[in-house]
């Protein structure tokens, strides 16, 4: 059985504002060179930004020496992340998108979707994600802590957003 996990992210920045740098491929390529510091193989595989909306898709490697102990009982190899997310065509009152994330021979799937939605005072990106392992005994424990580690990747993600764009807009 799949876990979900919902996590919300506050800005004081506008909706369109956060889209805007969403919007633009100098914003991923600064965070994957952030990224660059914890795992020395990341990159923006492609990005698309266009009336349809974004699409970015970012591939990150982490060595398999840094993965939690119950993740090397699975993962024998570098676990190699493909990321893809997409965002719609902007829409003031609630512009909505998509993220899964997949691993190559990896041992389940994570699938999500997100709202950027605008507030009195800035607006919030709400994402759900749904993890599911394949594994029995560890299943629940390891979707879990897939769920938890993406909670910080999502809150590490929204100051480097909330930082980037007091730096470059």
């Amino acid at each position: 059985m799949a876990r979900r996990l919902s996590y919300s992210a506050r800005y004081t920045h506008p909706a369109e504002k956060l889209y805007q740098a969403h919007s633009i491929k100098q914003y991923w390529d600064d965070m994957m060179a952030g990224f660059q510091m914890i795992s020395p193989h990341c990159e923006v595989a492609s990005f698309t930004s266009d009336e349809n909306g974004v699409k970015v898709v970012l591939r990150q490697t982490i060595g398999r020496d840094q993965l939690p102990p119950l993740a090397q009982t699975v993962m024998m190899k570098d676990m190699v992340i493909t990321r893809e997310e997409t965002l719609g065509p902007f829409d003031p009152d609630h512009t909505k998108g998509t993220y899964n994330a997949s691993i190559p021979a990896g041992p389940g799937s994570l699938n999500g979707w997100q709202e950027l939605i605008p507030t009195d005072d800035g607006c919030t990106i709400r994402r759900t994600s749904e993890a599911k392992v394949f594994v029995p005994f560890v299943n629940g424990k390891l979707e879990q802590m897939i769920l938890i580690n993406l909670v910080d990747l999502f809150r590490a993600e929204a100051e480097y957003a909330k930082d980037w764009i007091d730096k470059n807009l």
